[in-house]
């Protein structure tokens, strides 16, 4: 075997098999499609590492989400307004307070009247059970954007998650494939020097190396883009962060780890009755008919109000020319004679029928994003299962057997570019659908905000957290 060939063989098996970067990483079960299947772990590694001594911290998903759950400032904010809610709701139960009215009649003492009394104002027409009603419904809806919030940065950070995991192994395709360039770079270099193959060769090849050092640039942006993103959803920092990598439970060396590809498991695709099953769960569609509640009973609230309350007074009255005390008792009925609050009630009926109308319109839109989002994830899984099976393993053999034909004198190196290329097209176009699943599925728990369907979707018991 010439030199050449064993340079070039190692540095092929590199750009198919992903090893990460460092020998100490923990684990814990991950995303596992059958209970067979073997255990994986999501890990997040120190910045400061080395083959010989690594300092590792694990961030798994189930710790993520954890992590996003009790430091995202926007689920903070919606559990404030929660607690702001309970003050309305105790506060519609609270009854008027009495008043206490003292009047004094002429300045002269022998001639003077004084009066206390006691006023204290009656409510009529179910005003308090109305207001406490509204309330309450209020308080469900402040309880229910909780849990949307809470839906919400759960499927952002599964998706951010996964958007960190693809980025840093589109990264590392792009680093192998840089080294494999430049390697090749320099070989036809050397092969023009001794006459075997044309200096037209080794310009195509350092044209395809400053393509590939192109797409490790964007692979670096599009990695710490994504681990902003994830920072950002969590309500922390990722700063000491270095790399997210797939690993196996079981201790490997770098050189037999397996990489993303054959790795990382799909999430499932849960049938047409599961959906429309947690659809009716959806938080969602429960706040669409929460506010029709709220809105009847604040038309409950104006209607009431359309019956006047009456003020109750007892009291004494002294009066110092008759010298005695006498007893004072009264009370006080507002005549509705014109305004009866008819504009408050039709409004708070048209508002009622404005919530019916969005209710529906809630129950139509959630149920086409979830069938857009049913269709993606099923078109997704599907494409990234025929990648698995048929394209990445045919286009890594077709690069091996190139780069043995051009070996051998059966090839053009123009041959064992055009082979380069399309392995990186087929590493690339992996990825890239690799995300749209895993987007797809986020989607779809944010739609639903369904601990069940969580479950559907990741395998993992671990990772299926309910995000309420």
């Amino acid at each position: 075997m010439s030199p050449f060939f064993k340079i070039f063989s190692p540095l092929a098996l590199s750009a198919g098999i992903l090893c990460p970067a460092t020998s100490s990483i923990a684990s814990t079960q991950a995303f596992s499609a059958e209970p067979s299947a073997p255990l994986h772990t999501l890990s997040v590694t120190s910045a400061v590492t080395s083959p010989a001594t690594s300092s590792t911290s694990s961030l798994t998903l189930p710790v993520a989400l954890d992590r996003a759950l009790k430091a995202n400032p926007e689920i903070a904010a919606a559990m404030r307004e929660v607690q702001a809610q309970q003050g309305v709701r105790r506060q519609a139960g609270m009854l008027p307070n009495p008043e206490l009215a003292a009047t004094v009649e002429d300045t002269q003492k022998a001639t003077r009247t004084t009066t206390v009394q006691l006023n204290q104002l009656i409510e009529l027409g179910g005003k308090r059970s109305a207001r406490m009603t509204a309330a309450e419904r209020q308080y469900d809806i402040a309880v229910i954007e909780l849990a949307m919030k809470r839906a919400e940065i759960h499927a952002a950070v599964v998706s951010y998650f996964y958007e960190v995991l693809i980025a840093q192994e589109r990264q590392r395709l792009a680093r192998s494939s840089t080294e494999l360039a430049q390697t090749v770079t320099q070989a036809a270099s050397k092969r023009v020097l001794t006459g075997k193959i044309s200096p037209l060769e080794e310009t195509k090849a350092r044209v395809a190396e400053s393509a590939i050092r192109i797409e490790l640039a964007q692979a670096n942006s599009d990695l710490i883009t994504a681990r902003q993103q994830l920072a950002a959803v969590m309500g922390s920092h990722l700063s000491i962060v270095e790399t997210v990598a797939a690993q196996s439970s079981s201790a490997t060396s770098h050189l037999t780890r397996p990489n993303l590809m054959s790795q990382l498991n799909l999430p499932n695709v849960p049938s047409l009755p599961e959906i429309m099953a947690s659809m009716q769960r959806s938080p969602i569609l429960l706040r669409a008919r929460t506010e029709v509640d709220r809105r009847l009973a604040l038309s409950q609230v104006e209607r009431s109000r359309r019956v006047p309350d009456i003020t109750l007074s007892a009291g004494a009255k002294r009066d110092e020319q008759l010298g005695r005390n006498q007893a004072i008792f009264g009370v006080s009925i507002p005549l509705p004679l014109f305004d009866r609050n008819q504009g408050n009630l039709q409004e708070a009926l048209s508002r009622t029928d404005k919530a019916r109308d969005e209710l529906s319109a809630t129950e139509l839109r959630l149920g086409s994003e979830l069938m857009q989002a049913h269709q993606r994830l099923s078109v997704a899984r599907e494409e990234t299962t025929l990648m698995q099976k048929d394209l990445l393993p045919g286009a890594q053999t077709a690069y091996d057997a190139s780069l043995k034909g051009f070996e051998f004198g059966k090839f053009s190196f123009l041959d064992v570019l055009d082979a380069q290329r399309t392995l990186l097209q087929a590493q690339s176009q992996y990825l890239r659908t690799l995300s749209d699943t895993h987007r797809a599925a986020a989607e779809m728990v944010r739609l639903t905000g369904d601990a069940t369907l969580i479950a559907v979707l990741i395998s993992d018991q671990a990772a299926s957290i309910s995000p309420f």
